[in-house]
């Protein structure tokens, strides 16, 4: 009460609020208030009401509806393209921000969003940036000036096949960075024109930047401080880079991120990858600042001859064409789980569906679960597949039949019962569809063409240099996968082909297709391979970490014996890890799950001095196992060391009994093994794979023996379990069939799809 009558002595609409408060306290009726106060009756009633409700907090001032005196538009523009699916209500926005629904909808449209803000929108700047398909290519920070590079290109931007908005952490993350870096006191904004003087930095920053992007139309917009030059120091800017100012209404804060948002979300090669990129070079507070982000010109998505062998989504088994209800009745609705079916990335893996859904018609999502039944069993009958799935039999029988009308099912030989009429089991069809699956590796690249069964049609190698120019590797590539498809073009037909699987060493950035520094692989730095392949073959196209590809076909081969949770182990040229959890293979935050050499080096120890953990040369079969054979005293037969050729002399040595190659692989097995202990107790799995090019016949079983014996002597729980260590299902090309399985698992594996996580 005392701070109602210090609101009441004061003046005011909060005087007003108050006195109306006290007198209604004191038993007086409304209409005896607003005549005393000279108000409406409504007006009191209001705040009667909002007094009994909220107390002293509803009495007090909120923000109201209508358009303020200024507004941030940017701000507006960045809050619509965060909502789930760059499609944020302009109702709920408005709201959020205190304004007009009628002013959010007209910044919308001036900023030209619509419901598919990935089909190209009009920044607003002084003078607008021409073109409909805006990059983000650069930032420049020095003493006195912010610029932001921007790129346009003048054709409508295609519909991006992953939106990759940002998340709120790294726009904040980026605009904390820049406001670090901005000069202390009040910044005027910039001029009209150009500042009066050159500056050289800027102009050789400009120099530069369209040397490097020369595929793209460049804009200069400085963010804060005084203009922009628009010639270098020798004559006018290569490519012509224009300048341009803030638009009208917005702050540079509020503009950057939503020109960093607005990327993303037009381009999936624009992810979190690349402006974390950014933060870090704002992080390290050296000024000037002079980023340039990787050359775009591979995901302009030039057009390009196809190959001999492509996807036909006329085909039935097509899968585009089993989401479709008019062409396939059966099916229902759309499929909720169909990433194959778009070009370009991989999909973040889903939950697995245990079993289909009758009360709901989700059509393919329930013939994917049909397909999943059948692939485990390998023949099955109709009534065991609605006692698995928990379908009906009616759907079951309706799902089937048009299955083996389209060719992925066929029946066997019926099977005589001992009641009623025999039953018709069905299998999957293995020439119903097939799929190209590319190795990338630094000593060799693999091809191989599978059917859905799994089995290879045929294989293709080609040895390579890790030293080898991009642009040729990428050509061998090419070229390799086009032989497989010719190879194969008997076996194959062209309206049974789904799609292109392609497995790379680690990192990877699955959004764009890049491959980060791989190791090993020095040439190969920040390639962005996805969007070079897609040049050369117009169909779906999945990238997957090798170890990661290699635990998916081990999955699809394995069929019921690999129908339980499982870690694959990849002994390549590094040691990685797949991991198959849950029902569904898992890939990650980031989809690069499976790093397995610092799990190996935290096991053994093995740190440098600032606690980072070191490369273990164990985690290099090739290379170690004949060092330390050497070392025990092998002679050898002077086979370059590290080489394939070196590794294979001593694992022949040490199944013929060698004593000194034995000790190797023991030794290199044993180290392996701490790592496998480490997944064992962390993730509770009882089956471990191992496979992979140096998971020879020769070498097999010291790497089985050995990790068998520590995965299960060393966990916490090894009372309570036994771990089960296997040969993989597959052939040495584990990681080529692997990558290939990625377009059936793609393809065929049920899983709802949820929202996407900003």
């Amino acid at each position: 009460m005392d701070v109602l009558r210090e609101w009441a002595g004061g003046g005011g609409p909060l005087a007003v609020r108050a006195r109306v408060v006290l007198l209604a306290t004191q038993g007086l009726r409304d209409a005896e208030i607003a005549r005393r106060l000279g108000v409406s009756r409504q007006t009191v009633g209001t705040w009667r009401h909002r007094w009994q409700s909220a107390g002293l907090a509803g009495l007090e001032q909120r923000p109201r509806t209508g358009r303020p005196a200024t507004v941030d538009e940017a701000e507006v523009v960045a809050r619509a393209l965060l909502a789930p699916g760059g499609s944020g209500a302009s109702r709920a926005i408005a709201r959020e921000l205190g304004l007009s629904h009628a002013t959010v909808a007209s910044i919308r449209r001036r900023w030209a969003l619509g419901g598919d803000v990935t089909r190209g929108a009009r920044v607003p700047t002084r003078p607008p940036l021409p073109g409909a398909d805006v990059w983000v290519m650069g930032v420049y920070v020095d003493e006195r000036r912010a610029v932001l590079l921007a790129g346009t290109r003048p054709d409508t931007p295609p519909p991006a096949a992953v939106a990759t908005v940002l998340g709120e952490d790294v726009l904040s993350g980026l605009a904390g960075a820049m406001d670090a870096l901005r000069p202390g006191g009040p910044v005027a904004p910039p001029e009209d024109g150009p500042a009066a003087g050159p500056d050289p930095e800027l102009a050789r920053y400009l120099a530069e930047a369209t040397a490097h992007h020369p595929d793209i139309a460049l804009h200069a917009v400085t963010l804060w401080d005084g203009g922009l030059v628009e010639a270098a120091p020798a004559g006018p800017v290569p490519g012509g880079v224009t300048a341009h100012r803030l638009p009208a209404n917005a702050s540079w804060r509020s503009f950057l991120r939503a020109m960093a948002a607005l990327d993303s979300t037009s381009h999936p090669e624009s992810s979190r990858r690349v402006y974390l990129d950014l933060v870090a070079a704002l992080g390290r507070g050296a000024a000037p600042v002079r980023w340039l982000r990787e050359n775009v010109a591979g995901h302009l998505r030039s057009s390009v001859p196809a190959p001999p062998v492509t996807a036909n989504p006329s085909h039935p088994s097509h899968p585009s064409n089993s989401a479709n209800p008019a062409a396939n009745p059966a099916a229902g609705t759309a499929n909720p789980a169909n990433p194959a079916g778009t070009s370009g990335t991989s999909v973040p893996a889903e939950p697995i569906a245990s079993s289909g859904v009758n009360q709901i018609d989700l059509g393919s999502f329930n013939e994917c679960v049909v397909i999943e039944s059948v692939r485990l069993s390998g023949t099955i009958t109709r009534g065991e597949i609605a006692h698995r799935t928990g379908l009906t039999q009616q759907s079951v029988s309706r799902i089937a039949r048009s299955l083996i009308d389209r060719g992925i099912l066929v029946e066997d030989a019926q099977r005589r019962a001992t009641s009623g009429k025999p039953r018709t089991p069905v299998r999957l069809c293995g020439s119903a569809a097939h799929a190209l699956g590319l190795h990338i590796d630094p000593e060799v690249l693999t091809a191989v063409v599978i059917d859905l069964d799994g089995a290879i049609v045929c294989t293709c190698t080609r040895p390579v240099g890790a030293d080898t120019d991009p642009a040729e590797f990428v050509a061998q590539v090419v070229a390799l996968g086009r032989e497989a498809l010719e190879k194969a073009q008997g076996s194959v037909p062209e309206d049974g082909f789904l799609g292109i699987g392609v497995a790379v060493p680690g990192p990877v950035d699955i959004a764009s297709g890049t491959v980060l520094g791989p190791p090993l692989m020095s040439a190969w730095n920040d390639i962005p391979l996805l969007y070079l392949l897609k040049d050369h073959f117009p169909c779906p196209v999945i990238i997957e970490k090798d170890s990661l590809a290699a635990a998916a076909g081990e999955r699809w081969i394995g069929r019921d014996r690999r129908a339980r949770d499982f870690a694959y182990l990849y002994l390549g040229t590094g040691v990685g890890s797949g991991l198959y959890l849950n029902g569904d293979l898992y890939r990650g935050v980031s989809a690069n799950a499976g790093e397995f050499g610092q799990l190996c080096a935290i096991s053994l120890g093995r740190t440098g001095p600032d606690g980072r953990p070191e490369m273990v040369p164990e985690c290099n079969p090739p290379a170690s196992v004949p060092e330390f054979a050497a070392r025990n005293g092998f002679p050898g037969s002077g086979a370059a060391a590290g080489s394939t050729a070196a590794y294979r002399e001593v694992g022949r040595a040490a199944a013929a009994g060698d004593a000194f190659a034995a000790a190797a692989l023991r030794e290199v097995a044993g180290a392996v093994g701490r790592g496998a202990l480490g997944l064992v107790d962390l993730l509770d799995i009882d089956l471990i794979v191992l496979g992979g090019p140096f998971f020879t016949e020769d070498t097999a079983g010291f790497y089985l023996d050995e990790i068998h014996r520590v995965v299960n002597d060393f966990p916490t729980a090894r009372r309570l379990r036994r771990v089960e260590v296997e040969p993989s299902v597959l052939s040495a090309e584990a990681a080529a069939v692997g990558a290939a399985s990625t377009i059936f698992h793609a393809t065929f594996t049920p899983r709802l799809r949820t929202r996407a996580r900003a």
